[in-house]
């Protein structure tokens, strides 16, 4: 069983994650159920546990709650005690159990995943078990062929190859009010162009894509004139603060001169920068109270070569249940 806590935590990727071999979720709860110490248990298998994961424990001492035979019994008595934030219920079935919630201050999500459904549903979970920094670099040869199957922002004119550009900016902040953390954008395409050549396809959009395109207009801000490819974007990336992205006002992002005149500062020792030629990834250091946020910028041959992973991303920043229709 893997445990997956998404939230505001001490990690690159804003998420932690724990394995339990040999562990099933019924069977984790059943044993957890009347544990003499479930803090101590939460501490040693689950990091902790997710916010308001312990309100089941309470529930359990305080009611006398028959300890849960089947998946059913336990979803109606985590439907009745679990301390859950949000209107979405709690999604329970044979491949895990997915709770949304929050902590007054971001939402949050935390997932029980069966290995067997991580195993069988790779295009869906791969990401989302990940929890070692960096992704795996290496691609494709030329040619190779990537077909997602998420729903996408295309941003044009495209270019004149076969590849495509995928972008990820997975954020606490988002520049129109009525979405959360857990409710991000679809991730952006750059058609007809690869990594490689992404800096140049980004000079040669002359005006602000869309408000409905924040992301590609801070890429477009952020590659400078004389760049030789995407890596020095990324690091001035890391290097904003939360008052850089906030500044120009609601869909609004910076331009490459705004960006310059706030003379940027040396990244903070928590933010990182992986530069592939296929691959380049990022962490924002923002605080000590919302940890990172993350930039995902890949291409065809990349994704190709790691389709799983790929796929899963992208589901990754479009539903905060990846196991969801």
């Amino acid at each position: 069983m893997y445990f997956v806590e998404r939230s505001r935590v001490d990690s690159p990727f804003s998420k932690l994650v724990f394995h339990l071999p040999k562990t099933t979720v019924l069977g984790w709860f059943q044993r957890a159920w009347h544990h003499e110490d479930p803090e101590a248990l939460l501490n040693a298998e689950l990091g902790g546990g997710a916010y308001g994961l312990d309100s089941i424990f309470e529930a359990i001492e305080e009611h006398r709650l028959p300890c849960p035979q089947t998946l059913d019994e336990l979803r109606e008595l985590l439907n009745e005690h679990l301390w859950v934030e949000s209107d979405d219920p709690i999604r329970l079935d044979a491949r895990g159990l997915r709770v949304r919630t929050n902590d007054d201050e971001v939402d949050l999500a935390y997932y029980f995943l069966e290995d067997e459904a991580v195993a069988a549903h790779p295009d869906r979970l791969a990401y989302l078990v990940s929890g070692t920094w960096p992704l795996p670099s290496g691609a494709a040869a030329p040619g190779a062929t990537f077909a997602p199957d998420v729903s996408l922002r295309f941003v044009g004119p495209p270019g004149p190859g076969p590849d495509s550009v995928y972008a990820v900016r997975i954020t606490w902040q988002h520049t129109d009010h009525d979405r959360t953390n857990l409710d991000p954008r679809e991730a952006t395409v750059f058609p007809g162009v690869n990594l490689p050549g992404l800096a140049d396809h980004l000079r040669g959009i002359a005006d602000p894509v869309s408000p409905e395109c924040y992301d590609a207009d801070l890429l477009r801000g952020l590659v400078g004139p004389d760049d030789d490819g995407i890596g020095r974007a990324m690091e001035r990336y890391v290097c904003l603060t939360p008052y850089d992205l906030s500044v120009v006002g609601r869909g609004s992002a910076p331009s490459h001169e705004q960006i310059l005149r706030w003379k940027l500062p040396e990244p903070p020792p928590e933010a990182r920068v992986a530069v592939d030629e296929h691959l380049t990834q990022a962490t924002r250091y923002i605080d000590d109270f919302f940890g990172h946020e993350q930039l995902f910028l890949f291409d065809t041959q990349w994704a190709a070569a790691h389709p799983d992973l790929a796929l899963s991303l992208l589901r990754y920043a479009t539903h905060w249940d990846p196991l969801a229709p």
